[in-house]
């Protein structure tokens, strides 16, 4: 599994922690996207990014499950088919960078994530805080803060409806049909047929796709033919399952500057193997996840904010339809939490950038959630002021 580290820019007396970024997919680069496309110190065209994370913390991109972007795998069962074992895989990556880098056992540790790699992220925080406590790893583990995250599937997919119709992007046929496509994958995921709710999923968003004509469903301000992924492009699958993967990983991969990029002079740069293409595996990624993808890790959340020292955050942008706002509340307010009471009943607070109102958010004990405003599914790319804003006040815990 590829991971490539950049050190701080920030004044060493400030201590400043390492932040580990996953990207979603599942099977979209870290190293790739998320590094030239949104928080590292340089965009696609190699020009310098005011809003770098760097400034704040050191940065560990992991392109993961193995298949993502640079990693990949020499055998099929080397591919993950759930978050246990992609979390299993990230463990080992943490303890050999350790071991590369031993320096940073005693640095502050945060995961921030996006998307699927926040489902990712849980699974993985969990399994590291008890190898710490079973003495496996020496890790200063301070906490994560999952982005539009893949928590609570059916939360999401029972929300698209309404959120559409009062955006003004359904009427009420298509909120029917909408949510009639909703309720026929949560009867799935009942019934327990796991892999039949992720074809459902793809199905809903062919639903979508025509009620909107052609939404896009990271940022509901733009429509597919206005982004680098047209309409045409996703239709090239001729399943369902095939345009799923244009959507979800496709996405990643169908900036023409950042795939010459990254097969160009960046793989030259970094000795990859000629023989390894970026994102040449992401299908294989995706396509083993479709018995896992739809199940819910909510209660690894929960595990982690009520039993555990870690700080947790939540933050959601505000334009996004694939992880919207209403459906992540949905599940924040289904947390058994005990704190979830106190929580709920706390006026949230203005996020500030140069004196203007660019988000909201609230904390009560360890658990922390964000409103982005003007924001879609790439908080970093949508909003980096605010984004780099919010990291600060994470790191610095001085939103608690």
């Amino acid at each position: 599994m590829f991971w490539w580290l950049y050190f701080t820019t920030a004044d060493p007396s400030s201590n400043p922690p390492l932040i580990i970024w996953l990207q979603g997919g599942p099977g979209g680069s870290s190293v790739g996207f998320g590094n030239f496309a949104e928080i590292g110190p340089l965009d696609v065209n190699l020009n310098p990014r005011n809003t770098t994370w760097l400034q704040k913390a050191s940065l560990l991109f992991i392109d993961n499950p193995v298949g993502a972007g640079y990693s990949y795998a020499d055998t099929d069962d080397a591919f993950t088919t759930n978050v246990s074992q992609i979390a299993d895989d990230l463990l080992s990556v943490l303890k050999a960078f350790y071991k590369r880098q031993p320096s940073f056992q005693d640095t502050p540790l945060w995961i921030f994530t996006e998307s699927y790699g926040g489902k990712m992220t849980s699974a993985f925080s969990q399994k590291l805080v008890k190898a710490i406590s079973d003495g496996e790893i020496k890790s200063n583990f301070k906490g994560c803060a999952l982005g539009d995250s893949w928590i609570s599937p059916i939360d999401s997919l029972l929300s698209w409806g309404p959120y559409l119709y009062h955006t003004s992007l359904a009427d009420k046929p298509g909120l029917a049909k909408v949510n009639a496509g909703a309720q026929v994958a949560q009867q799935l995921l009942k019934e327990g047929k796991f892999t039949e709710a992720t074809a459902q999923f793809g199905v809903l968003e062919d639903i979508i796709e025509t009620v909107t004509d052609g939404v896009n469903v990271y940022n509901i301000l733009q429509f597919n033919n206005e982004g680098p992924q047209s309409v045409k492009d996703i239709r090239k699958g001729r399943t369902s399952k095939d345009r799923l993967y244009n959507r979800h990983v496709g996405v990643y991969y169908a900036n023409d500057a950042l795939d010459d990029l990254m097969n160009g002079p960046i793989k030259k740069k970094l000795g990859i193997p000629a023989n390894v293409t970026w994102g040449g595996q992401s299908a294989m990624v995706f396509s083993k996840q479709a018995g896992d993808f739809m199940k819910s890790v909510q209660d690894i959340v929960d595990d982690l904010i009520t039993n555990t020292s870690l700080q947790v955050t939540v933050y959601s942008g505000q334009l996004d339809l694939i992880v919207d706002t209403v459906g992540t509340e949905a599940w924040v307010n289904n947390l058994k939490w005990p704190g979830l009471q106190q929580w709920n009943s706390t006026q949230w607070q203005p996020v500030l950038v140069s004196n203007q109102r660019t988000g909201f958010y609230k904390t009560v004990q360890n658990f922390s959630f964000f409103w982005i405003l003007k924001a879609g599914h790439m908080v970093p790319a949508d909003a980096g002021e605010t984004a780099l804003k919010m990291v600060e006040m994470v790191i610095s815990k001085s939103s608690r």
